[in-house]
């Protein structure tokens, strides 16, 4: 995530796979721009979904903490 005043939109992250990247809506776990692979876009969409509440309240406070990966 990114905390910059030039941010806006919908809530978001960022996500790096290899040399791939992509945001994605923190509310719907949807690729909103980017180029992931498939499988890549879904592990992230079955992560955000696990973490959906901590993202969202990140988002809020605007402070970053590291989240665990999928297991």
């Amino acid at each position: 995530m990114y905390f910059s005043q030039r941010e806006h939109g919908v809530p978001h992250f960022h996500a790096v796979y290899g040399e791939f990247n992509g945001v994605f809506s923190i509310a719907t776990a949807e690729m909103l721009e980017g180029d992931l692979p498939t499988r890549a876009q879904r592990l992230i969409k079955e992560w955000a979904s696990q973490f959906h509440s901590e993202l969202q309240e990140m988002w809020n406070r605007q402070e970053f903490h590291q989240l665990p990966g999928l297991e």
